[in-house]
């Protein structure tokens, strides 16, 4: 607050001196004093109530810009489907301390005093999906420490090519980097009845252990991954697994669908299987790849679309396309049944030729 020293009319002044700029002007010192004081006062007053009408903002600070009415706010690459009542792989949830994913038939029950604090990212263009990532809520000292992962990996676009959940968890063991040490090969385990490829590997450095748990559902490598310091801990969370939920296909190289699931058949719609096809046309350049996973109904119609990744613009251009599709349909002993598969669309802009690779043998 300003404190101007008025001086009263009651008070007798002495004769005051004249300043540089008052002797100009005329004007006393104590009064030039009194002036200049006022005027600091006024602006600091002014600068006050217009820092107050922008909510306490510096003055100097530009205004935020608004964005036009006209505008249209267009999301990079991400995953969508056909419909909002097909299963997708991330749909996953955890409810009341279980984890369910319709999508592969299974519930993990977590840990008591284990949750998820943060969700995933969006599935990658080469079929990784984190679907959950699970760790105890009071991490204060003295708490065994570890983490869960639950994870699925895409059998028709994941890099390096496999044919199933073993031969992919194979291909992961050989390929381990140098500071890493394999504390156990893969070797295929029961969980819950069903069949499990298991494979631990650790970190000298580090002195952590990941254990490694991997089934195949739906063509998709489904994998459990529990990383600590505590090898105890780890080895008490595996046999917590046996509760759980799976489908009866769940297998290390037979998990291809069935039974509720579509059959799942990697390349189905190429070659002489595709009855009639419509390539997409795209409007906007893109380079980047679209996976897609489809499901054909009994009698070869496309049923359900699911993109892992695309933009909203190659997502309608290829749901307007494949639904002018229709492939044989799939027979088993004689009977149609529903089979899901996948297309990678290429990366060329313009009309593109999907890429698909030869249809598998029943």
């Amino acid at each position: 607050m300003c404190h101007l020293d008025l001086p009263g009319r009651d008070r007798k002044l002495p004769r005051p001196s004249v300043s540089a700029l008052g002797r100009s002007v005329g004007i006393p010192t104590r009064w030039f004093r009194f002036l200049a004081l006022l005027g600091v006062c006024l602006s600091l007053l002014a600068r006050a109530q217009g820092g107050s009408q922008s909510g306490g903002t510096i003055p100097d600070t530009p205004p935020v810009k608004k964005l036009p009415t006209e505008a249209i706010l267009v999301k990079g690459a991400w995953p969508g489907a056909s419909d909002s009542v097909t299963p997708v792989p991330e749909g996953g949830s955890i409810l009341h301390g279980v984890y369910v994913n319709q999508y592969f038939g299974l519930s993990y029950r977590l840990t008591p005093g284990w949750s998820e604090k943060y969700s995933g990212p969006p599935p990658s263009d080469s079929g990784y999906y984190v679907l959950a990532q699970i760790r105890p809520e009071n991490t204060s000292q003295g708490t065994r420490r570890g983490t869960l992962l639950i994870a699925a990996k895409d059998l028709f676009f994941a890099p390096p090519p496999a044919e199933n959940a073993l031969e992919l968890m194979n291909q992961t063991a050989r390929n381990l980097e140098a500071d890493y040490r394999v504390e156990r090969l893969p070797s295929e385990v029961r969980i819950s009845g069903r069949s499990f490829v298991r494979f631990d590997y650790g970190s000298p450095a580090a002195e952590l252990h990941w254990r490694v748990l991997a089934t195949e559902i739906r063509c998709h490598m489904v994998e459990f991954v529990f990383t600590s310091r505590d090898t105890e801990l780890e080895e008490s969370l595996i046999e917590q697994m046996n509760q759980m939920t799976l489908p009866s296909e769940a297998d290390v190289t037979l998990g291809t669908g069935g039974g509720d699931a579509p059959v799942c058949i990697k390349g189905y719609a190429s070659g002489e299987n595709v009855l009639e096809e419509v390539d997409p046309v795209f409007t906007e350049r893109r380079f980047n790849p679209v996976p897609v996973r489809i499901i054909f109904d009994k009698q070869g119609k496309v049923k359900h679309i699911h993109f892992l990744s695309a933009f909203p613009d190659q997502e309608k251009a290829i749901a307007d396309a494949l639904s002018q599709w229709r492939v044989r349909p799939y027979l088993r002993d004689g009977r149609p049944l529903e089979v899901e598969t996948g297309i990678m669309f290429g990366r060329a802009p313009g009309p593109m030729t999907p890429m698909r690779t030869k249809p598998a043998t029943q």
